[in-house]
């Protein structure tokens, strides 16, 4: 089918856009999806976000990263249709590609819904959560409706992925501070656009990003899949946050060994 999953990936995805992840630390990739298949997937992937969500506390009573977003992870294992979408095996080649491994393993997914009134997700670098022993791992971000400016869409720090600066400090006021400040000092641009329902953009582990708040009446309703070289090995935990993903993502998985478990299953080989 001409407007499938997997054409688009082939008509968008080339040595080109690669080089560009290679370089920038992310690409995003304009008209990916096509936006029947997203919608075809939207209202589930919201029902169970609804189902599973923990956090019910008043917006004022939040920490910072409460506030950022609502967060279920996994959810593919709570829907057979959600697990559909994250096992699309077109999400799946397109990061094997821009990662030039030869296929990919799922991590987790996570839904991170920004409520209206929700506030800014501070700069961070996502890998600073994950007890991988490479750099090989990368977060598509799909949003599951357009997204302007005021509905907070990602930023991202350009090139920041070859910046160690940062890499032990987990998201709050603090990093925020800190980390931007680092950023802008060394000279790193910040790339900010709105997403048009069927973008889909991928960064990379050390990838720094934020996001601003949501000032719309609207949630920013977004699904992201993240995906590990095949051939990822586990690395000792540095801090309790990498042990926790650990026991949550990665069960009976031994350090210097390949992650594979039976929550980290392979969605594409080449």
């Amino acid at each position: 089918m001409k407007n499938s999953p997997e054409n688009r990936v082939s008509d968008h995805v080339d040595a080109q856009l690669a080089e560009t992840y290679e370089r920038d630390g992310f690409v995003h990739i304009k008209d990916l999806l096509p936006e029947g298949f997203i919608t075809g997937y939207a209202d589930e992937i919201t029902r169970k976000v609804k189902e599973l969500n923990t956090i019910n506390l008043p917006m004022e009573e939040r920490n910072t990263y409460q506030k950022a977003f609502i967060q279920v992870t996994n959810l593919w294992r709570h829907s057979d249709k959600v697990r559909e979408f994250v096992f699309n095996s077109a999400l799946a080649r397109a990061a094997t590609a821009l990662m030039g491994t030869r296929g990919v393993r799922m991590y987790h997914d996570q839904a991170l819904y920004k409520e209206p009134s929700g506030g800014f997700t501070p700069w961070h670098a996502d890998q600073f959560y994950w007890p991988l022993a490479s750099d090989k791992c990368v977060t598509a971000w799909i949003p599951l409706q357009h997204t302007p400016m005021k509905m907070g869409p990602l930023a991202f720090s350009k090139g920041s992925h070859r910046f160690t600066f940062g890499r032990d400090l987990p998201i709050s006021d603090e990093s925020e501070q800190q980390i931007q400040d680092a950023l802008q000092a060394e000279g790193f641009p910040t790339i900010e656009k709105p997403y048009a329902l069927g973008d889909v953009s991928f960064h990379a582990g050390w990838t720094f990003h934020r996001a601003g708040p949501n000032t719309t009446s609207r949630p920013r309703k977004v699904m992201t899949i993240i995906y590990m070289d095949i051939d990822m090995k586990l690395k000792q935990p540095e801090n309790a946050n990498q042990q926790a993903d650990l026991d949550a993502w990665c069960p009976g998985a031994i350090p210097g060994e390949i992650i594979n478990t039976f929550l980290n299953p392979v969605l594409f080989e080449k």
